[in-house]
Parts: structure tokens; sequence; C-alpha cells
């Protein structure tokens, strides 16, 4: 029996032995990473100063021109344009006539496509033909003085409405002389 446990044992270690686990392989470190060489024992540098944003430019100011922006009814109501007033069965006009029709042509020019019907008004006395008759020459009198001033003819159309529609409609000399006038309206833009 002795000889059986030799056997046995040298069997069981030929079988230990070929059933070793084969040696496996230690993974292998990786390099170290070389580090550039330390900078002099000395006190950090100041970071850089960041520069200062360029100044935001500020809205440009847009004015808005309401004579240009408004529409035509709402320009009349608050019209631009100055009457030219005249004398009694008058289609002259005097100085004061003429410095309102001065500020209407500089009106005209700035407002270079805007087209106005010259209105020629009389006072309550007098027949229709004969007020219509010297509305229409008072129309034509302040057109003829803007195209003097430069204002295009093109621009400008007469119509006369005799004593049709009195500006006020007052039965005395303070509201005769009112109503005695060239009016402006604007017609186009």
């Amino acid at each position: 029996m002795r000889r059986a446990r030799v056997s046995l044992f040298i069997l069981l270690m030929a079988i230990a032995g070929c059933h070793k686990a084969p040696p496996v392989a230690k993974p292998t470190p990786p390099p170290p990473t070389p580090f550039p060489n330390p900078a002099p024992a000395s006190a950090p540098a100041a970071p850089a100063p960041v520069p200062e944003p360029p100044p935001v430019p500020s809205e440009p100011v847009v004015t808005v021109d309401p004579l240009t922006t408004s529409p035509i009814d709402d320009i009349n109501k608050n019209s631009p344009f100055k009457p030219a007033f005249f004398a009694l069965d008058s289609d002259e006009l005097d100085d004061a006539a003429r410095a309102a029709l001065n500020e209407d042509a500089q009106v005209l020019k700035k407002y270079g496509t805007w087209v106005v019907t010259i209105e020629g008004h009389c006072d309550e006395r007098g027949t229709a033909e004969y007020n219509l008759a010297l509305g229409e020459r008072r129309a034509s009198a302040a057109k003829s003085y803007l195209v003097s001033l430069g204002v295009s003819t093109d621009r400008m159309k007469t119509v006369s409405y005799g004593k049709e529609f009195p500006f006020d409609p007052g039965h005395d000399e303070s509201a005769f002389s009112k109503n005695r006038r060239a009016h402006f309206m604007l017609t186009a833009k």
C-alpha cells in the first residue's frame, strides 16, 4: 500500500504540475511624464490687466417730423400755413399778406412734394358772382406771389369759394376781415 500511496502522490503531483496557471504578465506602468523645469522660486506674476470694453455709442436721437408722418387731414387741422388777408373789394397783397406768404413759401420749400390748394374767400357782402370772381383773383394773387418766391406752379391749385365758407360767421367788420382771405389746404404729400 505504500507503493500505491507513493504512486498516487506522484500522479497527483504530475496532474497538479500540468494544471498550473500560465504566468500573467504584469502591466507596464506608463512612462513618467516629463515636467518642465520648475520656475525659479519667485512671486507669481501679476495677471495681465483686462482691457476696458469700448464705450457703447449712444443711440441716435431720431426726431419724427409730425408734418411728414401725419395724415393730410391732421396736418390741415393744425395747418403750418398762414392765410393771406385782403382789404375790402381788393385782391392786392399788402405787407402783412406778403409776410404770411413768405412763411408759406418756406413751408412749401421744406416739404418739396406737398401740393396745396389755395382757396379764395370773401366776406358776405356782394353778389355770389362778384364774390366768386374776387375769390379767384385773391387765390391767383397768392399763387403768383409764391411762384415769384420759387415755388413751382404745378404744386399749387386755386379755387374760389366766394362767400360760401366764412371763417368767422359773424356779421360785423371784425368777422368780415377774417373772411377776406387766401386760405391753404394741403391736398397731397
